[in-house]
């Protein structure tokens, strides 16, 4: 595990909606201007949507790796949550909307603390989780890195992880004083335990099998 220190993600995007690919839709918004309401139009079509300061994004079907580690991580929370009541667990899709900065953003998994359930709404979620973990892929892992590590920092997200299944790691960040700070890097026969959620650890082996 290494010593902490602060993160700065250096911004780089390449799975941006091309300008091509969106002006072929009709009355579509230009990138920068999309809403939830345009979000709420586009077609079920089996492609994961996302809009970050009002630019969308997409992301195809998850691979069996990828749901098998969400899968790994989503079990162990849901039973963290159930024991005493503690929260409510969530994992894509689910809709967060985070004002002024994701409309909306889906997480692979989210948790909130009892005490803030009240942001959980009829259709999605309105504010932001005490806890999300992300599982990149080779198209995600800018996303996830840096926009929405710089998305979810400003708007108050108290705990990040990146998960890594081929490099069968795990990046744990908490936030502060409004920015991430890496407490921990977690790897082969070791174990990644919350600081926001008090008692909720898990084995990077078990997560990321070989």
């Amino acid at each position: 595990m290494s010593t902490a220190t602060v993160f700065v993600p250096e911004i780089e995007e390449s799975d941006i909606l091309t300008e091509q690919e969106w002006l072929l839709k009709s009355n579509w918004p230009p990138q920068g201007k999309w809403t939830y309401d345009d979000y709420c139009r586009l077609p079920d079509d089996g492609i994961r949507y996302e809009v970050l300061d009002g630019v969308l994004y997409k992301t195809p079907v998850c691979t069996p790796m990828h749901q098998e580690c969400v899968g790994n991580i989503l079990a162990p929370l849901v039973f963290y949550g159930n024991k005493r009541r503690r929260g409510a667990v969530y994992g894509a899709r689910i809709d967060v909307i985070l004002p002024g900065l994701a409309t909306p953003v889906e997480p692979d998994i989210l948790f909130i603390v009892k005490e803030r359930l009240h942001i959980v709404k009829e259709k999605f979620i309105l504010g932001a989780p005490d806890f999300i973990a992300e599982v990149i892929s080779p198209i995600t892992w800018r996303r996830d890195r840096h926009k929405k590590f710089e998305i979810y920092a400003k708007a108050g997200v108290r705990e990040y992880w990146i998960v890594n299944p081929p490099a069968r790691t795990i990046d744990l960040f908490v936030l502060r004083e409004n920015r991430y700070e890496l407490i921990g890097k977690y790897g082969v026969g070791e174990t990644a335990r919350s600081e926001v959620l008090p008692g909720f650890e898990v084995k990077v082996d078990e997560v990321c099998p070989a």
